[in-house]
């Protein structure tokens, strides 16, 4: 298979398909302003072409923040696209559609991935999608786009999560997550008084969140926006930890970006040799994927702020291109199988 890498950083849709031949499958960066128009001149320029696309920054060697960017797979790819709707509300009363797509892409999970694009609600949307996939053993990949609304085969959903099923016909496929946080110190966090709407944290061991997390890090209700970064909270997921980024102060309580339940059990992270994690991830990836054709990955709007803000992006995605073909885009929470993460980059590489 090939990965076509195509982008514009003055939103022209055309200047980014320039050289796609024979797409099989397409996935869409756009921004806010043009997304309507670039989704529906793509489904004119490839017609019946299964394709995913959601609002967000795309990169490959360098990122464009507020333009286009068209990601394509040919030559040895068979990919099905789809929405499920609704789903703040019912996701699940659109699950014939995902069953229905793995029966005809076939495929199982050492050659078969799926990735994702979604407006919210991403925990019942991935525990939605998961009871499907887990069936064949395949793997998810994806992340949250910007401003409520995604595409599929050119058209413009809202509330809605649109997925595309790619079988790699030449070889393997496989996922992986990257994680730069470890755990800070011993504290261990019982959750209660939480709002799962709107991601609200009231309280850790009976005291008001904000406040148990300034008395440890001493920070004012201003620096704990910009802390998250060094130091999110962490939720243990069995043997793994899905990172969990502070949105805002919302009186005593912290508003996040991903749920947080009663009862949950928390603990604080602390930002990692970020360096040697990604050439170790790099290097684990070469090592059990000699030969690879394609890289897509998501990484988080804030290790996207992170990087940028110690001057390691433009080195970061120098050292990915050393992976080949790589490329993907920003997003507001990342996918892995039926976790909703944050701060992470998870990634599909393709034999």
């Amino acid at each position: 298979m090939k990965q076509f890498i195509g982008m514009s950083v003055r939103g022209n849709l055309e200047e980014a398909v320039s050289g796609l031949r024979a797409p099989q499958f397409i996935m869409l960066l756009s921004n806010n302003s043009q997304f309507e128009t670039h989704v529906k001149a793509l489904e004119q320029r490839f017609p019946g072409v299964p394709s995913i696309g959601c609002i967000g920054m795309c990169y490959q060697t360098g990122v464009v923040e507020n333009g286009v960017g068209v990601i394509a797979y040919s030559d040895g790819v068979s990919a099905a696209a789809n929405v499920l709707e609704e789903v703040s509300v019912m996701p699940v009363k659109y699950i014939q559609r995902l069953e229905r797509d793995l029966r005809t892409v076939g495929g199982t999970g050492n050659d078969t991935v799926c990735i994702d694009f979604c407006t919210g609600n991403d925990a019942c949307v991935l525990t939605t999608i998961h009871t499907s996939l887990h069936k064949h053993g395949i793997s998810l990949v994806g992340g949250t786009g910007g401003e409520g609304r995604i595409s599929a085969n050119g058209r413009v959903y809202q509330d809605a999560v649109a997925y595309a099923v790619v079988r790699n016909l030449g070889g393997r496929v496989k996922t992986y997550k990257e994680n730069i946080y470890h755990q800070f110190g011993n504290y261990r966090f019982i959750a209660s008084n939480t709002d799962r709407a709107n991601y609200i944290l009231g309280s850790l061991n009976g005291k008001p969140a904000k406040q148990v997390y300034q008395s440890i890090l001493h920070v004012t209700d201003e620096e704990i926006l910009t802390r998250t970064f060094q130091n999110p909270f962490g939720k243990i997921n069995g043997d793994d930890t899905c990172i969990i980024s502070i949105k805002e102060v919302n009186g005593n309580a912290l508003a996040c970006f991903r749920q947080v339940n009663d009862s949950d059990v928390l603990i604080l992270l602390e930002l990692g040799d970020y360096q040697a994690i990604t050439r170790n991830t790099i290097q684990q990836i070469q090592r059990e994927f000699p030969k690879r054709s394609a890289v897509f990955s998501v990484n988080c709007l804030f290790r996207y702020k992170l990087f940028s803000e110690r001057g390691y992006m433009q080195n970061y995605l120098r050292e990915m291109a050393s992976l080949g073909c790589h490329a993907g885009f920003v997003g507001y929470g990342e996918h892995y199988n039926n976790r909703f993460v944050n701060q992470s980059m998870t990634c599909a590489v393709f034999e």
